[in-house]
């Protein structure tokens, strides 16, 4: 681990003050904010990772769980995913999220990591947590070996010929089916991303992840209103039952009248560079009966376009299979 700089500001504009300081003082220079720190930590263990200024923003008032003017729900940056996942209002109108969170890490992880940091989390691949391996991820133009190597549990969806890696979070895909809205305040001002926009295909910049600038904070996360009616479900498929990343996973939430489906929100973890909304799936399920052959013909859209690896084909199959599973329990409950 390199040696790094370590400040507590007071509030939100001084973390980013801090940030920009850094960036002026020290040409190339780059800040983290640092809060449970799951992952960071372990990739500045791994060297992968190496800030010179780690902002600690814990004890900014980032950490509350409080209802819209509209009925919808704000999350800020800071909430512990256990607490985020045991929330009353997310258990009872947001249950997707609850579910999705519930199936990450394990319950000690979950107490320190926070909803901005699995925003952030980075990818499990092999070689971009190796830096004695080629990753155009961590060192841009050095190559992606995933793709002629070890890419069984890598994407099949939104790939490219500089990176096949796979986004990990489980979160960010119910949040994907959600609808989110992140909140970032930064150098520039404030703004809000749609949670579909948020995070970037590799494509020939597979190094950038996110549309954040150097110094953006995120301060909060916001839901709509909920849908009333809705059927929610997360469902994760993956080697192990606990502590496993997804081979594929699904996030379904749907509004069904009279046996046929009138709304639906798709989204799919472990198979996509990023959390992977399918407005195909969702097209060919609105207006169809609510059953499993229409549920088969949205997984077959969701697929179309996936872009196997030399061992990740079944991914294929079995993403296919968790979606039409998510739906039919979803339709059902």
């Amino acid at each position: 681990m390199h040696t790094f700089e370590f400040t507590r500001p007071k509030d939100s504009a001084g973390a980013i003050r801090a940030a920009a300081q850094t960036k002026t003082a020290q040409q190339g220079a780059e800040s983290r904010f640092v809060a449970g720190g799951t992952t960071l930590i372990d990739l500045m263990k791994l060297n992968v990772e190496t800030p010179s200024q780690l902002i600690d923003i814990n004890r900014l008032p980032l950490a509350t769980i409080e209802e819209t003017s509209d009925g919808g729900l704000k999350i800020g940056a800071t909430v512990r995913n256990s607490d985020l996942a045991h929330h009353p209002r997310v258990q009872k109108d947001y249950a997707v999220l609850s579910q999705a969170l519930l199936s990450g890490a394990s319950a000690q992880l979950r107490n320190m990591a926070t909803t901005a940091g699995n925003l952030l989390q980075r990818t499990r691949c092999v070689y971009f947590r190796d830096t004695a391996m080629a990753c155009n991820k961590r060192e841009p133009g050095t190559g992606c070996p995933a793709i002629t190597g070890f890419n069984r549990t890598l994407a099949i969806l939104g790939t490219s010929e500089s990176c096949i890696a796979t986004n990990p979070s489980d979160m960010n895909v119910a949040l994907a089916a959600l609808e989110a809205t992140v909140h970032v305040q930064g150098p520039k001002g404030v703004r809000a991303v749609p949670i579909g926009e948020f995070h970037l295909l590799p494509g020939s910049t597979p190094q950038r992840e996110t549309v954040l600038e150097p110094g953006d904070l995120i301060t909060y996360v916001t839901l709509p209103p909920p849908i009333a009616g809705s059927k929610q479900l997360y469902l994760k498929l993956r080697d192990r039952a606990s502590y496993e990343f997804a081979l594929a996973s699904a996030a379904v939430v749907l509004t069904i009248a009279n046996g046929k489906v009138t709304r639906a929100r798709v989204a799919m973890g472990g198979v996509g560079t990023k959390p992977w909304r399918s407005p195909e799936a969702e097209s060919a399920l609105v207006g169809q009966t609510a059953d499993a052959a229409s549920f088969r013909k949205a997984a077959e859209a969701a697929l179309r376009n996936a872009k196997p690896q030399s061992e990740n084909a079944f991914k294929v199959e079995l993403a296919k299979r968790c979606l039409t599973h998510a739906l039919q329990t979803a339709a059902t409950s």
